[in-house]
């Protein structure tokens, strides 16, 4: 096992507990390796954790521990027994919840979504790609389950250098898994985005579903309808969908037929949620609660400055159409514009469009959601 060693001054946060090592902070690394495998990483000649490591990837090393302990068959079952056992006492009576969250359980590259008897996994790292037979086993081993799909990021697969996989690695199951959330009905779809449905949005869905009694709502960027749906499941007198693509908005109508809800209640638009939201404006048409949860706008540092102007104009053109008093929620899942930053954002589009803003509701996650009214 290669050892790793740290450059003196190093940043506190790899010491406190941060779980990725980035190459600039590399001083030198003692012994052979080869991509993916495991290695020891030293501070001053302190053992600081164990973790995985790959010359292709900025973030070299990814620790796993900070104990001196075997990555083995034993290790991933109990780690995924400990993120299970959470679990359960976070989410008591559902069946359906992200088991597994990267870096938020101390398994960088790893996400493991439960979809009631389902599970589907996405790897983004070699180094857990080397470590998916004992994954698969202890899922397994420990639930029994109906199926498991893998739906892999290609982009991170080539860059990582492992295969990319899209499709039931464990028995079959449909292309829409079926599963309920906070009471509702949804499908996670095998063909769609990430893992087929945002399970990290759980609070925020409740959160729409609890303000939007009576109010005519825009769910912009909806996929397959998450807030809007639990906007009408919250009562709302209407909602508006609006996405790009036809599959998205197929699988949502699936969702609004397996919830009852009547076709007189929502509309559906299949369009450039920027395009449409001009298009409101211009027609003057307002929305009592409008929420913009769009993909994210940066997949490079180089790109950041763009993403800011398309976040200002966004959230500015959404803000326009919103009612004076009315209620607005904003969405960033780009992890290179901090939150702090996309709190600025806002706020300067709402300074151009002569708006108040009062936010009423935040949920820490790593998607940023805020909640505000307007006026």
């Amino acid at each position: 096992m290669a050892n790793i060693y740290l450059k003196k001054g190093i940043k506190s946060r790899i010491i406190n507990g941060h779980s990725w090592v980035y190459e600039n902070e590399i001083d030198k690394i003692i012994g052979d390796y080869e991509n993916g495998d495991i290695v020891d990483v030293f501070y001053n000649k302190k053992f600081i954790g164990r973790g995985y490591i790959n010359n292709n990837s900025k973030i070299r090393v990814r620790l796993l521990t900070k104990k001196h302990e075997t990555i083995d068959y034993e290790w991933v079952k109990n780690k995924i027994k400990s993120a299970y056992e959470y679990r359960k006492m976070l989410f008591i009576n559902e069946n359906t919840f992200r088991l597994i969250f990267g870096e938020g359980d101390y398994f960088p590259g790893l996400i493991i979504d439960k979809f009631d008897k389902y599970f589907v996994i996405q790897i983004n790292t070699l180094g857990v790609y080397r470590l998916k037979k004992y994954i698969i086993d202890s899922l397994i081993e420990i639930f029994d389950p109906e199926g498991i799909f893998e739906k892999d990021d290609e982009k991170n697969a080539r860059i990582e250098g492992f295969d990319c996989i899209e499709d039931w690695i464990y028995k079959k199951g449909p292309k829409l898994i079926p599963f309920e959330i906070n009471g509702i009905k949804f499908f996670s779809d095998t063909k769609g985005q990430k893992t087929g449905f945002f399970l990290d949005q759980r609070y925020n869905a409740l959160k729409v579903r609890d303000l939007a009694k009576d109010k005519k709502v825009l769910d912009g960027f909806a996929y397959t309808g998450n807030f809007g749906v639990h906007a009408l499941m919250g009562e709302a007198k209407y909602v508006t969908f609006l996405d790009y693509s036809d599959r998205a908005l197929y699988v949502l109508e699936q969702t609004l037929k397996a919830n009852n809800i009547s076709k007189d209640k929502y509309e559906l638009f299949e369009t450039n949620t920027f395009d449409q939201l001009r298009k409101f404006d211009d027609a003057n048409l307002y929305f009592d609660f409008v929420i913009i949860d769009p993909p994210s706008l940066a997949k490079s540092r180089k790109s950041i400055k763009n993403a800011i102007r398309g976040y200002k104009e966004l959230n500015l053109r959404a803000m326009r159409i919103t009612k004076n008093k009315g209620l607005f929620a904003t969405a960033s899942c780009t992890q290179l514009v901090y939150d702090d930053e996309f709190k600025k954002i806002v706020f300067d589009a709402a300074k151009d469009n002569k708006f108040l803003l009062k936010q009423i509701f935040r949920e820490h996650n790593h998607q940023i959601i805020l909640f505000y009214s307007i006026f």
